[in-house]
């Protein structure tokens, strides 16, 4: 298993060269160069003149490459265009806040899909079957942002069962250690903190994680019933042994392989997904911050979140590939 780990982090050296490669040739490609997409089109000669002395743009572009990996490699993703502030600690000081709603979201579509989708595939033709797929296929064809604004107008607004946005009342004086308010509550046992930062995570969680819900139902029900079907399945039950015993250590323990693999891709997508979602919910993560840079042009951020997620997608393949070893006694031997 260590060495399966130590290979694919092996793999992740020439991905991540390959990313600073296009990275590096797509902002030195853009219209006008770098400078010109910093300072905007009216931009005097000698206000690009500065910017390109700054920030090295007018050497040798092998020089540049060389200056720009070992700056990533030192953890310095540049500086903030409109903060001006350095990038890590932008990403550093948002992060909790995107995957702490990640987190609530993931759990949502795990704890409701796996269950709903196995019980589909058992009773595969009826009620609750037809009605799982009709379900899944409206979470899939939805768009986030609608359903977000659908639920903060139903349960904010109108009913005022959940908070409208942010994260956490700014009328509770709450301690924050981890910068995770749902884990800063309880670890201070301010309990009311905690709780109100859990009602401000609901409604953008079921928006994020719907999505992931339709797919993980529909992977999950698709998987039971290939696995149902199988021979050492019919074997068991021909031994006689419990129904209940071959139901969960050969039909879904078996079914939980291609899930754990969409659960995996799924968690990457709710981290690079969170933007719509927060920026209806006006929920301060990564996820907005991203937005802010798009409509500013702040091309470092739009680097190092490039770069994030790539690191983020690997790491998570990674653990889905562990994972395997745990659930299929198979993988472990190979």
């Amino acid at each position: 298993m260590l060495r399966v780990i130590g290979k694919r982090l092996l793999l992740l050296v020439p991905t991540l060269f390959g990313l600073s490669v296009l990275l590096f040739l797509w902002v030195r490609s853009l219209p006008g160069g770098p400078a010109t997409a910093l300072l905007g089109e009216k931009a005097t000669p000698e206000a690009i003149a500065r910017i390109n002395e700054a920030y090295g743009f007018d050497r040798p572009l092998i020089e540049q490459y060389l200056t720009y990996v070992g700056k990533l490699l030192q953890g310095d993703f540049g500086v903030s265009t409109v903060t001006g502030r350095p990038v890590l600690e932008e990403f550093a000081n948002r992060f909790p806040a995107t995957l702490e709603l990640a987190v609530v979201a993931l759990i949502f579509a795990i704890a409701i899909g796996i269950p709903l989708g196995y019980l589909a595939a058992r009773h595969q033709g009826r009620i609750l079957d037809h009605g799982s797929v009709v379900l899944s296929l409206l979470g899939i064809t939805i768009p986030v942002f609608f359903l977000a604004f659908m639920l903060k107008w139903a349960f904010a607004i109108q009913l005022g069962w959940f908070p409208t946005d942010g994260r956490q009342d700014p009328r509770i004086n709450a301690t924050h250690v981890t910068e995770f308010y749902v884990l800063d509550g309880l670890l201070t046992r301010e309990w009311d903190a905690s709780w109100d930062a859990i009602m401000h995570l609901v409604l953008p969680a079921i928006a994020l994680g719907t999505i992931p819900l339709a797919i993980i139902v529909r992977i999950t029900r698709a998987s039971v019933l290939e696995v149902q079907g199988a021979d050492y399945v019919r074997t068991a039950r021909a031994k006689g042994l419990m129904e209940k015993t071959i139901r969960g250590r050969f039909v879904l323990r078996n079914a939980m392989l291609p899930v754990t693999t969409t659960i995996g891709l799924q968690t990457g997508l709710l981290i690079s997904g969170a933007v719509l979602t927060e920026t209806v919910f006006a929920f301060n993560g990564i996820g907005r911050f991203l937005r802010d840079a798009i409509f500013n042009l702040d091309y470092p951020v739009l680097q190092g979140f490039i770069i994030f997620i790539a690191v983020a997608y690997s790491l998570i393949n990674l653990l889905v590939d562990v994972s395997y070893g745990f659930i299929d006694p198979r993988v472990r031997v190979q």
